[in-house]
C-alpha cells in the first residue's frame, strides 16, 4: 500500500510507458491483481513479461500482428509527480464495428488505492488531449451502466450520452 504523500492529488503525466517504468508499472498491476480489479485499458499477459508487453505496445501502435478484431492503438500510463504509475489509459485510433457499439476509442483505469480522488477525470482529459493530437476529433467513450464513477468521469469531460446497448452506455465527446 502506497504512503500517504502517495494519496493526494498531484499533477499526472500521460505517456508511453518504458522499460525504466517497470517496477513502478509491475507494483501497480500487483495492486489491480490483489484487488481483484479489472484493468481497462491495458492487455498484458498473466505471465507480467514486461519487456514482451513493450514490444506488444509498439507493435499494436503500427499496426503489426494485431490479433483477430483489434485495431491500432496507444497504450499510455498515466504517472504522478514522484514517478508513481496511477493509472492506464488505452487510446484506439480507429473503430471497428464492435469498439462503435462497446468499446469506443479510450479504455482507462485507475489503481484502486487511488480512486475517487479526480485522477480519473484528469488522465482523461490528458487522453482526449492525445487524442486530438492524432486527429481524432469525435472520441467515443464507453462504460457499463452500473459504472457511475466512469459515468461521472465522461460528462465532466464534456460527453454526450448517445444511448445504451446491451448494458454498455455510449458518450460522444467533441474533441475540437
Amino acid at each position: 500500500m502506497p504512503d500517504e504523500s502517495f494519496l493526494t492529488k498531484e499533477k499526472l503525466i500521460l505517456r508511453r510507458p518504458n522499460l525504466m517504468d517497470k517496477m513502478a508499472i509491475l507494483e501497480m498491476i500487483k495492486e489491480f491483481q490483489l484487488d481483484k480489479s479489472e484493468m481497462d485499458g491495458c492487455f498484458i499477459d498473466e505471465k507480467l513479461d514486461y519487456e514482451h508487453w513493450l514490444e506488444s505496445n509498439l507493435k499494436s501502435e503500427q499496426g503489426v500482428d494485431l490479433p483477430e478484431g483489434f485495431v491500432s492503438a496507444v497504450q499510455f500510463v498515466s504517472f504522478d509527480e514522484k514517478g508513481h504509475a496511477i493509472g492506464f489509459l488505452h487510446l484506439r485510433l480507429s473503430l471497428n464495428e464492435f469498439l462503435r457499439q462497446f468499446g469506443g476509442h479510450i479504455g482507462y483505469s485507475i489503481r484502486p488505492s487511488v480512486r475517487n480522488k479526480g485522477y480519473a477525470k484528469e488522465q482523461l482529459r490528458l487522453g482526449l488531449q492525445r487524442a486530438k493530437e492524432m486527429s481524432i476529433f469525435d472520441v467515443l467513450l464507453t462504460c457499463h451502466t452500473t459504472n457511475i464513477a466512469s459515468q461521472k468521469v465522461i460528462l465532466a469531460n464534456g460527453g454526450i450520452y448517445q444511448d445504451t446497448l446491451h448494458e454498455t452506455q455510449r458518450y460522444w465527446i467533441k474533441n475540437k
